[in-house]
């Protein structure tokens, strides 16, 4: 029998090869296997049918663990053997199918971690040993098929001893395209700011030494630069925050093991599950109440982002030093990608760091580091990158035509929807400028070209001065596609049904801004959407006053004066905090006139807007310096706080008021602990939210309600709406595979033009 099978999926570079070899070899069988041009594999079996029988049962049943097969395509061959063994061909430029990807990086395995601590191995302190089952992929791979020439190993040329293992069946570094040992492979070195190499037998170590005396350094990793710092010493963090233009804005920490990070954080079962996983996200742990960390390190906040080592150097990093984590934070200018480039990096971190820690292999694909935080027992993305991109999401129905949706302008991802798969690219970051505009575009190209797909129409939103729109405009025109622009909550809510394959839902989304489709500027939105014909806005949050437009997002105090109104006391209160603003009395001043007037005002139903209201009326917050600020370090005071005062959501019409809320909090705040009052805001929001979906559910009919956009990241809101909603006997849906924020945005906007008919 000959059997000629080719395999759509995740199957270049885990290792399926040298798995397919042995199946075929231990089922007496001959043939070949080897990659294809489209991201997939072919192989040709011959043999007796029920070798060839047993064989296929092992390619679905006892693939490697990375392995994923999306399809098998068998069609059984007329003739004669042609083959006398099986062997592993030379790959084949061939590009017929589409849908198949090259895997994400993944962290170093334990078998290659046992090699790195072996002083009799030959990979014995070698900071780059990998394995298939292990390494980088996606941030090495400049093409397909995936072979060592179409990958940034291409300039390191085997040595014998990694050749001969290369070579050989039965080792795990089988046709492992990584494969390298301190004589062949990528070298480390540390180098003074300058860029002057210092001599030192032990680059990685010194390197951690240097950190734990509180130096700054540099350290390039798979997917570009991070930033090591002391996680308990104040000077170096002030320094780095100086320099980086960064007051507020929390610093991710790397703990040298799962043990080290609980000496510090709080970590449930489900938290060290993620931790510890092949793909090492950052998880947003609660800081312990002893913890050490200094303040500077997550000011403000009750949470703190903590990753594990995920590569050879990494591990090596702690090995000389007593701190149990460092701060490592990525290394990209004010809204500017990561970097990746060793002459970038001197260029533009020279000035911030002391000392950078180089490797000699460059950096095809810039990837940052995953962010999750836990619900309850279920993860929710805030970044999905590293370890998850481009690694597809499953959905149970095919989309009409093949879609790239290009997202929104912040937190941006790209993501290409080919039948039943969407695949998401890894974080792009704030498209406002014009690195990130090329990072975009060079990301939707690789992603297009990876996956061998034949676009036909391009999703964008609906805002019409967003860098996104105009992109996606240009790309119609040049490639003949069909330009569809998705109102920004459709696409949130679109993203959580398609994921949960829903055909209709209520929909909750809240978030900071969203352009609407009557051209205002949404926030608050209950939305009931159905997946084939579109979306309905049925209620929203109040309307609130924007005074000053974008500065009001940036000082939270005007927004907070605007919803006050004409509380008696609000001009002695505002006057009071005239300090806070960045003309002084003047300023808060001219607010008050225009307070009366409210001419040219713009106004908004954002979620975001209210609860940073609510944290300017608390002291929480005065300054937006970060996306979120206010709004997180509002939640992290309400975390050590209960409902002590009991506001009634207060609805007019298909309206939940919010300035009654403010007031509320406002009056009461010298008499109840701000946490309580922190909490009854967030109470007041979810329950009354809760409330109009429940409502509007049952008017149609629909039994399901999601959760979605970027407030859905917070922990309060999502769990009391669950409670509320689930206790009425309505499904509650929130994001478990994409980010409800911004960066879910492109998937939602592919769904609606992949799946929405006309």
């Amino acid at each position: 029998m000959r059997l000629m099978v080719k395999v759509r999926g995740v199957v270049q570079g885990v290792g399926f090869r040298p798995f397919v070899y042995r199946a075929a070899v231990r089922n007496h069988l001959s043939g070949y296997v080897r990659n294809r041009g489209d991201a997939g594999v072919e192989i040709l079996v011959e043999g007796e049918k029920e070798n060839v029988d047993s064989f296929m049962e092992d390619l679905k049943t006892e693939k490697p663990p990375l392995a994923k097969i999306f399809e098998l395509i068998a069609e059984q061959m007329s003739g004669s053997a042609q083959h006398k063994r099986f062997s592993i061909l030379k790959s084949s430029e061939e590009v017929e199918l589409s849908g198949s990807v090259i895997p994400p990086d993944v962290a170093v395995c334990d078998q290659c971690l046992k090699e790195l601590r072996d002083s009799s191995d030959k990979r014995h302190d070698y900071f780059f040993v990998t394995c298939t089952d292990c390494g980088p992929r996606f941030t090495i791979i400049d093409d397909v098929p995936y072979d060592r020439a179409n990958t940034r190993m291409r300039d390191f040329e085997m040595c014998s001893f990694c050749e001969s293992e290369y070579v050989s069946p039965l080792n795990r570094r089988f046709h492992a395209q990584t494969v390298a040992c301190p004589k062949c492979g990528p070298q480390a070195f540390l180098t003074e700011n300058t860029g002057q190499p210092t001599k030192h037998v032990d680059p990685i170590r010194e390197a951690g030494r240097l950190v734990s005396e509180g130096a700054i350094v540099a350290i390039k990793g798979y997917g570009g630069f991070h930033i090591a710092a002391s996680a308990d010493k104040d000077e170096p963090l002030a320094r780095l925050r100086k320099v980086k233009h960064r007051s507020q804005k929390p610093f991710a920490l790397m703990a040298s093991s799962l043990e080290a990070a609980e000496t510090f954080a709080e970590v449930n079962g489900a938290e060290k599950e993620l931790l510890q996983s092949g793909q090492r996200p950052i998880v947003l742990l609660r800081k312990s109440q002893r913890h050490f960390l200094s303040e500077l390190v997550a000011p403000g906040l009750h949470n703190v982002g903590v990753m594990l080592p995920y590569t050879g150097l990494h591990y090596m990093l702690f090995d000389l030093v007593k701190e149990p984590a460092f701060v490592m934070t990525s290394a990209n200018p004010p809204n500017q990608p990561i970097i990746k480039d060793d002459d970038e990096a001197l260029q533009q971190l020279s000035q911030i760091v002391d000392y950078f820690l180089f490797h000699n292999r460059k950096i095809a694909h810039r990837c940052d580091d995953s962010v999750v935080r836990v619900h309850r027992t279920k993860p929710v993305f805030i970044r999905r990158s590293r370890g998850y991109a481009p690694a597809p999401i499953i959905l149970k129905d095919k989309s009409r035509r093949c879609v790239v949706g290009l997202g929104g302008e912040l937190n941006n991802t790209a993501c290409v929807l080919l039948g039943d798969k969407a695949f998401l690219s890894q974080h792009v970051g704030d498209v406002e400028n014009l690195e990130t505009e090329g990072f975009l575009k060079e990301t939707v190209n690789h992603l297009v070209r990876l996956t061998n797909s034949k676009v036909e129409a391009v999703a964008c939103d609906l805002h019409p001065k967003f860098t996104t729109t105009a992109l996606a405009q240009e790309l119609a025109r040049e490639n003949g596609w069909c330009l569809v622009q998705v109102q920004h909550h459709h696409a949130h809510v679109a993203a959580l049904m398609a994921e949960h394959d829903a055909d209709e839902i209520v929909g909750i989304c809240c978030d900071g801004y969203g352009y609407g489709s009557d051209g205002e500027a949404w926030g608050g939105e209950v939305l009931h959407c159905v997946k084939k014909s579109g979306f309905e806005r049925v209620a929203h949050l109040q309307k609130q006053p924007l005074v000053g437009g974008d500065l009001a997002t940036r000082y939270p105090l005007r927004v907070a004066a605007a919803i006050l109104g004409r509380e008696p006391s609000l001009e002695e209160w505002l006057l009071g905090r005239r300090k806070l603003f960045p003309h002084g009395e003047r300023e808060a001043e001219v607010i008050l006139t225009q307070l009366r007037s409210l001419k040219d005002v713009v106004w908004t139903t954002s979620c975001g807007r209210v609860l940073d209201a609510v944290a300017a009326v608390l002291g929480v917050c005065h300054k937006r310096t970060y996306e979120g600020e206010p709004a997180m370090k509002l939640e992290s005071l309400a975390m050590r706080g209960k409902s002590s005062l009991r506001i009634e959501p207060k609805f007019e019409g298909d309206t939940l008021n919010t300035a009654f809320m403010v007031q509320e909090i406002f009056r009461n705040r010298e008499r109840v602990a701000t946490e309580d009052l922190a909490r009854t805001a967030h109470t007041y929001i979810a329950e009354g939210l809760a409330a109009l979906a429940i409502e509007k559910a049952r008017e149609r009919g629909v039994g399901c309600i999601g959760f979605t956009g970027g407030v859905a990241c917070n922990e309060i809101l999502s769990s009391t709406m669950r409670r509320t909603i689930e206790s009425s006997g309505l499904e509650f849906l929130v994001h478990e595979a994409v980010p409800p924020g911004d960066g879910g945005i492109s998937f939602g906007q592919a769904a609606v033009a992949g799946f929405q008919d006309g």
